[in-house]
């Protein structure tokens, strides 16, 4: 197995998490199904990934008497899913954090190279004083998450935090050795790839499980 940054890496194996994955792994879970397991892992994921943003102090009143609250210091959160299927994952963290932005960046994988391609890419305002979320269910080579990466880096972001739901030992050590800053979170660390970069025993491909396009 590959030797990575343990210390970066954050499995969030909650016993509802690996129940849900499961169900999700499982080729007869319908589109309406997989969908919506997406958005709740996604939730999982968010809460975990998020439990360090700083508070405030703010003074409220109850029904009963005033008291000292705490509320979220104004952290600004975006949210980047890498297209198509990151998408699946975007609902799920808006619902946590309802006033994040939502930046895109649109790849596909060369089906020959199992590199990258990237098509599309927009962030919102003030990206770079932004926490970035970058969101995506598979992580498999690492090509397309550490590509986002670069492209986040280079807009000036500086605390970068990728989530994804299945991970492999080989993406998981090429995003941790890409940058020495990024944090990863992620469900499951499967056992390797296959000879087509498909991760197993995974999940097949996310996307056309997604919006049942296979």
């Amino acid at each position: 197995m590959p030797a990575y940054d343990e210390s970066r890496l954050h499995v969030v194996d909650h016993p509802l998490v690996q129940h849900k994955l499961s169900i999700l792994r499982d080729k007869n879970t319908s589109t309406k199904d997989f969908r919506e397991l997406v958005t709740e892992l996604a939730i999982f994921e968010g809460y975990e990934a998020l439990r360090d943003l700083p508070l405030e102090d703010v003074e409220i009143e109850t029904p009963l008497e005033k008291m000292v609250a705490h509320k979220i210091a104004g952290k600004k959160i975006a949210i980047i899913p890498i297209l198509r299927a990151g998408l699946g994952m975007v609902d799920g963290i808006l619902s946590l954090v309802p006033s994040a932005r939502v930046g895109h960046v649109g790849m596909y994988r060369d089906e020959e190279t199992h590199e990258p391609v990237q098509y599309y890419c927009k962030f919102p305002p003030a990206i770079e004083e932004r926490t970035c979320l970058i969101v995506d269910p598979m992580l498999a080579t690492g090509g397309s998450l550490t590509a986002a990466i670069k492209f986040l880096r280079d807009a000036g972001v500086k605390d970068i935090r990728a989530l994804t739901l299945v991970s492999c030992p080989e993406g998981v050590k090429a995003v941790l050795d890409y940058d020495p800053d990024v944090r990863l979170y992620t469900c499951v660390v499967d056992r390797q790839l296959n000879e087509n970069a498909y991760i197993l025993p995974g999940l097949g491909d996310a996307g056309d499980r997604i919006y049942g396009t296979k």
